[in-house]
């Protein structure tokens, strides 16, 4: 079993230098050159296995992730049948850094990277994990070329979630206790732990048996969501669930909007800014619709949705500017969501490509990226976009040379300079295929100046297609659980 099976099994809610220089389009829209981040011989490279409202591309243009090898992986588990071993990754200014392992793993995973370029990630460590009989995973973090082992708690696996600039690591581990009501899935009580200069706490809870951290700023202020008792709703089965603050080693509860279940919801995240705003979803009354929230100085606030059911928020910048994704009037039936931006109390519709959209970050300068369907909710192919408060929403294929060799399907990151990581694949893959492998790649501004946009080939990429929906191939190959998953 190797890292990503050991995900799948232990948690639920876990190119090329391509553009014409100067070029505009008719809105006047920047041009961008594409770099292709590359593997490690294998067929695929991935984005952080923690999932939404994670920085994987900092403000310096550096990115953190994973890529495959050409090496079978013995403990390979999964349904990509594959089974490669996979190897965390530093990309800086065209060089992609093998990150390696701890001693005895055969795979590990970039899952964050902080201003400084430190890159915090996962990597089995030889050893056998007591709870689940598979390889044992720890946290790491890589720092002038060496790997640093977090360690563990309890003698299992450890599962990071993110960094600070300082080093504060706040992730998930679980213990030995037997919890019928394991937040995702596992068969013991799963714990929120904090780590600082080699020393990993346990941060609590707010009552219940379990907890999990989201996100923690750079005065070490943590969010997440917790259980707030051991004893199920009759409305959900299941204890109440409550985000969280974490500071000087309290922990608070930041209430919900009526529900029963308070934390990250379909597509969505727990995040906490600088200032300390906190976003994330809440059940209203009745634990029958979920909205989105932005907290702050002990005032819950609902983002409301565009008429429809539900709301999810995935990003909160430093300037208190949220997106993330709401429901339309009459979506219960059409399925139809709309990625939206929310600034000063003002939830903006971005519109789609096709039917609907979901947004996955927000910059500084309020530039949002995601992706958006291009044909009604059924359709399984998607394009990465970019949304600025000018409006509308571009299509990120259109801003890259045609003759690319690639199809942009996703934008997980935006940086402040305005470069995007994205995820491509081999263009021209049909619609039913499109469990097809690809590459992360870069989105770099183009000003004809400073940038050399000259083309280039593009890089060779496996051909194989996996059945299915490709954004499903991934979530299965990362074992995302700890991530919840959504509808997009």
């Amino acid at each position: 079993m190797k890292l990503k099976g050991l995900l799948s099994e232990v948690a639920a809610c876990l190119l090329v230098l391509l553009c014409v220089p100067g070029l505009m389009t008719a809105q006047g829209q920047t041009r961008y050159k594409l770099i292709d981040l590359g593997t490690f011989g294998g067929p695929d490279s991935f984005p952080s296995p923690a999932g939404s409202g994670v920085v994987m591309l900092n403000s310096a243009g550096t990115v953190a992730g994973w890529a495959d090898t050409t090496t079978p992986d013995p403990t390979c588990f999964g349904n990509d049948g594959l089974c490669l071993a996979t190897h965390a990754f530093r990309w800086d200014r065209g060089t992609l850094t093998d990150l390696g392992m701890l001693p005895g793993g055969n795979s590990s995973a970039g899952v964050a990277i902080n201003a400084g370029g430190w890159v915090l990630g996962a990597s089995q460590n030889g050893l056998i994990d007591p709870v689940f009989g598979g390889p044992e995973n720890h946290a790491f973090v890589w720092k002038g070329g060496q790997i640093t082992d977090l360690g563990s708690l309890y003698s299992t696996s450890v599962f990071p979630q993110t960094f600070n600039n300082v080093g504060q690591v706040v992730g998930g581990t679980l213990n030995t206790t037997p919890d019928p009501f394991s937040l995702f899935g596992a068969p013991t009580q799963t714990r929120a732990f904090f780590w600082q200069n080699g020393v990993m706490q346990d941060i609590g809870t707010l009552g219940g048996p379990d907890a999990f951290p989201f996100s923690i700023n750079e005065r070490g202020q943590v969010a997440g969501w917790s259980y707030t008792n051991n004893s199920p709703n009759g409305t959900t089965g299941m204890p109440t669930v409550e985000p969280f603050l974490w500071e000087n080693g309290k922990m608070i509860s930041l209430g919900t909007l009526g529900g029963t279940v308070g934390g990250p919801g379909a597509q969505g995240s727990v995040m906490i800014n600088n200032r300390g705003q906190i976003i994330g979803t809440s059940k209203l009354a009745g634990d029958n619709s979920t909205h989105a929230f932005v907290w702050e100085n002990g005032v819950m606030t609902d983002l409301g949705t565009f008429g429809g059911v539900n709301s999810f928020p995935v990003w909160l910048n430093d300037v208190g500017e949220i997106v993330g994704e709401a429901d339309l009037t009459g979506s219960a039936v059409s399925h139809l969501h709309h990625a939206f931006f929310w600034k000063n109390g003002v939830m903006t519709d971005l519109g789609t490509l096709g039917s609907t959209s979901h947004a996955e970050a927000v910059n500084s300068s309020g530039q949002v990226v995601g992706r958006s369907r291009l044909g009604d909710p059924s359709t399984i192919l998607q394009h990465a976009f970019l949304w600025e408060e000018s409006g509308p929403m571009m299509d990120l294929n259109t801003l890259i040379p045609a003759g690319s060799g690639w199809e942009l399907i996703d934008a997980y990151n935006i940086n402040d300079r305005g470069e995007i990581l994205v995820d491509a694949i081999p263009a021209g893959t049909p619609p039913v295929q499109t469990g097809q492998l690809g590459h992360l790649a870069l989105l770099v501004p183009c000003d004809g100046v400073a940038q050399s946009c000259d083309s280039a080939p593009a890089a060779a990429i496996s051909t194989a297609v996996h059945a299915g929906n490709r954004v499903n191939a991934r979530l299965e190959r990362l074992g995302q659980r700890f991530r919840v998953s959504g509808r997009d």
